[in-house]
């Protein structure tokens, strides 16, 4: 069918790999499957999918090394498998370019939700004109940033975060209202707020520590100011 889904699986267990296969065809997508990330890795280099489900650990190439390869080229969604549930192993699987993570063993039904709720916050919407806010401009359109005339290289989750900052001036942002607006999620760690926060005060503040455009409401959340401290 035109608009099915295609998912690539990396997946070294075979046992994981057909059962979630089976749970996938059957619920209507389409699917490429590897046991290695040497395969995987050719397989990105010569076509992307429209979401790719990588276990972290892999024999051949890791699951960190395809999230890297993916994000060098495309926003597509990313969700990692892992079975190391310490949070600081979470985080640098986000740190590597992965947008989701589920930690082994896991539901099928709640990673098919995470899948959906991916396709989701990627589809394309109808984009709203250019904007200014403060030091900050943005282009919906094109989905890019400036911070006074120069432009801001963004992930999609980084831009994501920005736009919902800038759209939300002088709020306190709680980290469970950005994870249900920025990734779609009613549930999830608070460390996947705190990781995209810190990459994005690195590229939007002068002095990343010190920060006067997103900064920290102690036992809140967040605070944006588009203008910096006055």
């Amino acid at each position: 069918m035109e608009n099915t889904p295609r998912v690539m699986i990396v997946e070294d267990d075979a046992t994981v790999r057909t059962v979630l296969g089976d749970y996938l065809r059957a619920s209507g997508w389409s699917m490429s499957q590897y046991g290695d990330g040497h395969a995987a890795r050719q397989a990105l280099a010569d076509g992307l999918p429209d979401i790719l489900v990588v276990d972290r650990m892999l024999p051949g190439a890791s699951g960190d090394e395809l999230c890297r390869q993916a994000r060098a080229t495309s926003d597509i969604p990313i969700i990692m498998l892992t079975a190391l549930g310490a949070v600081d192993q979470r985080i640098s699987g986000l740190e590597h370019g992965a947008d989701d993570y589920v930690v082994k063993p896991f539901a099928m039904k709640e990673l098919h939700l995470r899948m959906q709720a991916q396709l989701r916050r990627h589809a394309p919407s109808s984009p709203a004109a250019p904007f200014t806010a403060g030091a900050f401009r943005i282009d919906p359109a094109r989905r890019r940033a400036w911070l006074g005339t120069n432009e801001i290289a963004l992930t999609t989750r980084e831009y994501e975060l920005l736009l919902y900052c800038v759209q939300h001036p002088g709020q306190v942002l709680t980290r469970d209202d950005i994870l249900g607006e920025v990734w779609g999620w009613n549930f999830g760690d608070a460390a996947t707020v705190t990781v995209h926060v810190r990459r994005l005060r690195e590229k939007i503040e002068p002095e990343p520590r010190y920060p006067v455009y997103l900064r920290t409401q102690w036992g809140a959340g967040y605070r944006f100011t588009p203008h910096g401290t006055e």
